[in-house]
């Protein structure tokens, strides 16, 4: 009987999930190690064989840190709200609780199948109240805290009043919204609504009107990575901008510590630099340009003050609010139509659609402070009104967009051409189509002959001592919008009292979701709970009917897992003084700018406010790369319901059609159920080649509409779960994207069978050999321990997978059935096939899991070389190897040469001419 991996692996899954074999406690005799996945989202899809390549990646590692002796946490859990339940809840009536449990029952069951080593009995799920509880005190404390940018850190909002009730606001340095200043006299004359106004400007989670993608269809704000194209990605509904009142969090208040920190923790480069770019910190200076015939000033953003002298037009976001005010009557309906296009476009489209040129003239003019010039004002969607102030000067010589912008419509292009160390755009590019006196500005003003970076100075202090700006730091992140207008998501806990929002206390949490009678928005609009039957506090007052993005609940989670049962605080002082922070982080870099930098500002807020001991919350992180699907094709003759073989397709009209990967076997369809599969296909006729028809195939995304999704349930049912870990590690390295190929699974099939038998006779009877290893068995393993600890420590767990197939070759070739070599070798292969080594450790008479074991330790002695294979040639051609002792005198080596059998074919019965001898390299033998 060969190794029955169904049976096996139902066995030790069941002895895990009975004995608790995973779970994890404070231990303070070992050193601890916290491993953590990006946890799922659960769809009713379940999992394919994408899904669990980073899963089985931090498996192995939080294995072998266990064998390493860490306490190692590694715990799972699920981000329960999402959209897509809250959706099926509204064309079913399904309350999204129940397809949320079912979806979870289902990745559960794959998991488990898997063979991971969570401790289950840490899970969280977001949707819980007994979890979403402290999503919801989170917020509060957020709500009650302002960031103090002289201490660089958040404080309570209490010493925020009691330094207005003393003095005022204009000795307080805050990170906040526009306030005027006002004296201590003033705050006390104010009434508790307007006190309420002003705190809001500076609490970390506060309310204001915001610039959003707004789904009509779906009822909903959506984050930016929710919209593409101007429609919503889950169901492609029409998306447009528009000015909604949101709770936001001031993420901006940390902005430079969020910078800063990059520096100090070990992740991908690449995603470093995609964080960096979107916190976008740039050092310039804020300028205000009159308008000609207005009161108001335009204030712009620079970086490049000295290029000033050079604007020639200036631009406005469509949303700006000096568009309506200053667009003239013969502009004006060009202007809002165009703002009308423009609002429906998400900003990701507008920051890289980089040669789409698109804008509209104001028919006003601003005038350029340094020298009286009057410049046109246009609007244009290429200006974001989150980044800066939302209006731009453009000097074209100097940037490409501006200059993109000028060259489109026609536009002057100058430069400012007076300074050293200059990079300006290419003249080249330009003079053609300009006047040359209009192409080239020299300045012969303050910052002639200046170095750049010193004529940005020098222009900055003039513009200061004009009194028209200053110098200013500027950052392209933006405050996170906090507010989502769907049923399936956290509560928040505020309530309304004379318009103004205050938050619950802290013994009212949680604040459960209400019973609704749909999930869809109210008849004027409001969000669904605005349904719910008194949704108010004890004492009447309106609750909030908005609920929280799904980032909420997995800013925090991986704190969470410290300490899940916890009902009296997050989690504990001891709990956190344990674990810290997360050691090791596996996940997707599609997550670079939304949930890491979330999650980054939580940490650092529960830092400040003394709950989180460390400012950084992951320490390592690791990209996986994506499992990339390997699509099948047939080929239909046009115009009939006949398909013919890929290898004779040249000689027909043929369609390409997608088939799916379950139905083909090592590209070969299976022809009936190619009928079965599909109506359409029925009664058709195919030409075959070889007695076989033969489909092409095509690397792609996976994808259920290209029908190349694997099931990792069906691979487990035909190949068991050992086999499934080893390939996904096998397929190449961890962060690079591959292709999946079922043909190769075979392989990896055979390895563990061939495994299995090391320690079996033919009869299939465990059978291992007592007494002391060879030396050539000792140099195979311990070469192995050497290869696959260096792998798993570099992350590269493809070698090791080879590495492990070589030792297993190389000892079955050396007829090893040694217990010693044996009990090593299931040790060491145990993390990334535990399954198979439960059992082999079992069959060694182990009473004990495998996991409670030490790592083989290596010993360098073994694998020293004390031989060399020689190559021997004969007339300067190489015939065969002779293993020699290494240091063997070389009359000896010429002796044991020319009698060793393979040279008598190549003697011929006559002694040799001469036998050259290189000691440690190679023997020639001339005849």
């Amino acid at each position: 009987m060969d190794y029955n991996y169904r049976e096996i692996e139902k066995k030790w899954q069941q002895f895990w999930a009975e004995n608790k074999t995973y779970k994890t406690d404070i231990d303070h005799s070992k050193p601890k190690y916290y491993v953590l996945d990006m946890f799922p989202y659960p769809s009713g899809a379940g999992l394919h064989v994408g899904h669990p390549l980073g899963y089985i990646a931090s498996d192995i590692y939080a294995r072998y840190k266990r064998l390493k002796g860490y306490n190692v946490l590694h715990p799972m859990g699920y981000d329960a709200y999402g959209l897509p339940a809250e959706q099926y809840a509204i064309q079913t009536g399904t309350h999204p609780a129940v397809t949320t449990e079912k979806n979870i029952a289902r990745y559960r069951e794959q998991l488990d199948k898997i063979g991971f080593s969570y401790d289950w009995d840490r899970e969280v799920r977001t949707s819980d109240p007994a979890y979403y509880k402290w999503t919801q005190w989170t917020f509060v404390q957020l709500f009650h805290s302002w960031y103090n940018k002289i201490t660089h850190k958040a404080e309570p909002v209490s010493t925020l009043i009691a330094a207005f009730e003393k003095s005022g606001n204009a000795g307080v340095e805050a990170a906040c919204s526009d306030t005027p200043v006002f004296t201590a006299a003033e705050w006390h004359s104010m009434n508790e609504p307007q006190q309420q106004q002003v705190l809001m400007n500076f609490r970390l989670a506060y309310l204001a009107d915001t610039m959003v993608n707004w789904c009509p269809a779906l009822g909903t704000v959506l984050a930016n990575d929710e919209v593409s194209d101007g429609f919503s990605v889950r169901g492609g509904h029409p998306v447009e901008r528009k000015t909604m009142k949101q709770w936001l969090l001031r993420i901006t208040a940390y902005a430079d510590r969020l910078l800063d920190g990059l520096d100090h923790i070990d992740w991908p480069e690449s995603l470093k630099e995609i964080q960096r770019n979107w916190i976008g910190r740039s050092e310039g200076c804020s300028a205000e340009f009159a308008i000609k015939g207005f009161d108001q000033k335009l204030e712009i953003f620079t970086t490049r003050a000295d290029t000033m002298f050079g604007v020639t037009f200036m631009v406005l976001a469509p949303e700006h609010p000096f568009v309506e005010t200053i667009t003239t009557p013969g502009c004006r309906a060009r202007v809002e139509e165009y703002v009308q296009w423009a609002k429906n476009r998400s900003e990701r489209e507008r920051m890289t659609e980089v040669k789409k040129v698109t804008g509209e003239f104001t028919g006003a003019y601003a005038i350029n402070p340094l020298n009286g010039e009057e410049i046109p004002i246009w609007v244009a969607d290429y200006v974001l009104m989150g980044y800066g102030t939302g209006a731009i000067m453009a000097v074209p010589g100097h940037d490409s967009r501006d200059f993109a912008f000028a060259r489109h419509f026609g536009l002057p292009v100058r430069q400012v051409v007076s300074r050293q160390g200059e990079t300006p755009v290419d003249p080249s590019e330009w003079e053609d189509s300009y006047d040359s006196k209009e192409g080239v500005m020299i300045n012969s003003g303050f910052i002639t002959g200046l170095e750049v970076k010193e004529a940005i100075t020098t222009t900055i202090r003039k513009i200061e001592e004009m009194g028209i700006g200053y110098g200013k730091v500027n950052f392209r992140l933006r405050d996170a919008i906090f507010s989502r207008q769907r049923y399936w998501g956290e509560p928040f806990p505020v309530y309304y009292k004379n318009g103004m929002p205050y938050a619950l206390s802290e013994e009212e949490l949680p604040l459960e979701l209400p019973e609704v009678d749909a999930y869809l928005p109210t008849e004027s609009g409001e969000p669904p709970l605005a349904r719910a039957k008194n949704w108010t506090t004890k004492e009447g007052f309106p609750l909030e009917t908005n609920t929280m993005p799904g980032f909420a609940g997995s800013s925090g989670y991986y704190l969470r897992y410290m300490d899940p049962r916890n009902d009296r605080e997050y989690f504990s002082k001891d709990a956190n003084g344990y674990w810290k922070s997360v050691d090791l982080y596996m996940g997707g870099a599609e997550h670079a700018t939304g949930h890491l930098i979330y999650a980054r500002f939580w940490n650092k807020f529960l830092f400040d406010i003394g709950l989180a001991i460390e400012d950084e919350p992951f320490k390592k992180l690791i990209n996986q790369g994506m499992i990339q699907g390997r699509s099948n094709f047939v080929y239909r003759v046009t115009g009939t319901n006949k398909f013919v073989s890929y290898n004779l397709k040249k000689d027909y009209d043929v369609q390409a059609i997608h088939v799916d990967v379950n139905i083909v076997h090592n590209d070969v369809l299976d022809i009936e159920a190619f009928i079965r599969w599909q109506p359409q296909f029925e009664g058709a006729d195919f030409i075959l080649e070889d007695g076989k028809y033969m489909c092409g195939w095509e690397v792609e995304k996976m994808s259920k509409s290209k029908y190349n999704v694997q099931n990792p349930d069906d691979l487990i049912e035909r190949y068991g779960a050992d086999t499934l870990r080893l390939y996904e590690m096998f397929l190449g390295p961890l962060e690079q994207s591959k292709p999946w190929d079922t043909n190769g699974i075979e392989g990896v099939f055979r390895f563990i069978r061939k495994l299995w038998k090391l320690y079996h006779d033919y009869d299939n009877n465990f059978n291992v050999s007592e007494g002391a290893p060879s030396a050539a068995e000792l140099k195979v393993l311990h070469k192995t321990i050497k290869k696959v600890q260096d792998d798993i420590e570099r992350f590269s767990f493809n070698t090791a997978v080879s590495s492990f197939m070589i030792c297993v070759n190389e000892l079955t070739d050396l007829k090893c059935n040694n217990r010693s070599i044996l009990s090593e070798l299931t040790i060491l292969i145990s993390p990334y096939a535990p399954h198979i080594a439960e059992e082999l450790w079992s069959l060694l008479g182990n009473s004990e899991s495998v996991t409670q074991v030490a790592f083989p330790e290596f010993n360098e002695s073994y694998i020293v070389e004390n031989t060399f294979a020689y190559p021997v040639s004969f007339n300067g051609k190489m015939r065969f190897r002779l293993e020699l002792p290494l240091g063997l005198p070389v009359p000896e080596i010429e002796k044991a040469v020319v009698s060793a059998p393979e040279s008598a074919k190549w003697l011929e019965g006559k002694p040799p001419r001469k036998v050259i001898v290189v000691p440690g390299k190679i023997v020639n033998v001339v005849v």
